[in-house]
């Protein structure tokens, strides 16, 4: 059974949807004022991965991730430009996509914009008005009432009272309380140009807490199964949500709540303010995609994943090893695609992504299957192998495809990529291999002729280490710089 950590009850639960086999799940998407950055392309793809395992463990899944194109970033940046609005979050969500289909990345069932539900949005503050929970300020906002709804602080742990101890006590404006949060922004007289709608409490904007609220409520429902995103959303924009949700409908918002770990660069948290900040597309100049999307999903979701050249390096290397296990077997084409599940690798597999989505344990049964496939040269082996990394968008390209795009890279940059060895002499070194590589290789070779294939293993993985791919064939050993 799907077991899954809920930020909520902060421990591992079992999943039970809602609705018998159907799952309806909703992730905090983008705000379109700018290209997608590490953070963005982890939320996607670690969705993505969600998405697909529901999927693939038998469930029918709604997936609803929003777009907010409209919020202070927004018309600041648009202003600056000296073009609408409507301009530039249109140009970012097509660049977003275009980083998204890069990074095969699924596009999700429903991809709301927050300026298409703002009469939600108006309805449902009208509700938490009526539920005593809003208020209209003394400067035209409409403000929740945090103190007037039970429970405030249950998912981030925080209390009202460490929330008021750090308070900043030089803050003075309009709220009842310096917890409480707008909803509605009023429109101000000296900004003429400003994005506006009519509502009861005069023209204005939605905050930026409602929106999810109101999309997420009238796409999946009052309550639904699973809602996602960054762990730095966990407070306050999603607690603001269940506020909000709650105190309109009376009922349970959300059952699952997931976040992703933070994305961290040589240790520290990316940010703008530090100069470590990386776009998708600087990455993607340098990085083979899926090398990108291999590297996010090899470690567990919720861990820090810590961006560096070097990390990346490695998952390069890694990926090209599961690529390599593939090049000289045929696959057969009968089910090339479908797992075998019955399958003792698959279901070693499934054990672990039944585990709250174990990607680094399902990882190693993928790299288990590549050393049995360079052994055995078992199409089976292979087939499965290339069908079970399906399940993660992973090492389905034609494996030649991948490996020449990766050589003609690395020679572009001037380094030696390639030499193919079919004997070893002592006296003789090809240009590039040094002669402690010349004999790790020859060792290798020797412990696979006594069918020592754990010393195999060992020499092929110390090899990699030092940054040597090896490529059995009938022709020899071909190996390769990562």
């Amino acid at each position: 059974m799907l077991k899954i950590y809920n930020t909520l009850t902060r421990d591992k639960q079992n999943f039970k949807p809602i609705e018998p086999n159907k799952v309806r799940m909703y992730v905090c998407g983008m705000t379109v004022y700018d290209y997608c950055h590490l953070g963005h392309a982890r939320v996607m793809v670690v969705f993505d991965m969600v998405y697909c395992w529901l999927k693939a463990s038998g469930y029918d899944v709604t997936y609803v991730r929003n777009i907010t194109d409209i919020d202070d970033k927004i018309i600041k940046r648009a202003a600056e430009n000296n073009e609408s609005i409507h301009m530039l979050t249109q140009r970012f969500i097509d660049a977003m996509h275009e980083d998204a289909d890069a990074l095969g990345v699924q596009r999700p069932d429903h991809e709301p914009r927050a300026t298409q539900y703002v009469p939600q949005m108006l309805a449902m503050i009208a509700q938490l008005e009526k539920n005593g929970l809003a208020y209209r300020a003394a400067d035209g906002d409409v403000n929740y009432a945090v103190r007037k709804f039970d429970g405030y602080g249950k998912l981030s742990g925080k209390s009202l009272e460490d929330l008021r101890a750090g308070e900043r006590v030089d803050v003075i404006d309009s709220k009842n309380d310096p917890l409480d949060f707008v909803l509605w922004k009023h429109a101000k007289d000296s900004e003429a140009d400003e994005v506006k709608w009519e509502s009861p409490w005069g023209k204005g904007r939605p905050g930026w807490h409602i929106e999810c609220s109101a999309m997420g409520s009238e796409l999946l429902g009052k309550h639904f199964d699973i809602h996602g995103g960054g762990a730095d959303l966990q407070f306050p924009h999603h607690e603001n949500e269940i506020a909000q949700s709650e105190g309109a409908h009376r009922c349970q918002y959300v059952n699952y709540w997931m976040h992703n770990g933070f994305v961290r660069v040589d240790e520290e948290k990316m940010s703008k303010s530090l100069g470590n900040f990386f776009t998708i597309r600087e990455v993607l100049k340098k990085y083979d995609a899926e090398v990108v999307r291999f590297f996010i999903l090899r470690a567990h979701y919720r861990s820090p994943l810590n961006y560096s050249d070097a990390h990346l390096d490695d998952a390069k290397g890694a990926l090209t090893r599961l690529y390599t296990a593939l090049k000289n077997v045929p696959l057969p084409l009968e089910g090339e695609g479908a797992v075998d599940w019955n399958e003792q690798h698959a279901q070693r597999f499934k054990a672990a992504m039944d585990d709250d989505f174990n990607t680094p344990e399902a990882m190693a049964v993928l790299f288990e299957l590549a050393n049995e496939t360079n052994r055995s040269q078992s199409p089976e082996t292979a087939r499965q192998l290339k069908a079970l990394a399906g399940v993660f968008g992973l090492l389905q390209r034609d494996p030649m495809a991948f490996l020449q795009g990766r050589d003609i890279a690395i020679q572009s940059t001037g380094v030696f990529a390639k030499a193919e060895v079919d004997s070893l002499m002592p006296e003789v070194t090809p240009p590039g291999m040094t002669k402690s590589i010349q004999s790790l290789i020859a060792e290798r070779a020797a412990a696979k002729q006594a069918k020592n294939y754990a010393e195999a293993d060992r020499i092929r993985k110390e090899l990699l280490d030092a940054g040597i791919v090896l490529e059995d064939s009938a022709k020899g050993t071909i190996w390769r710089h990562t």
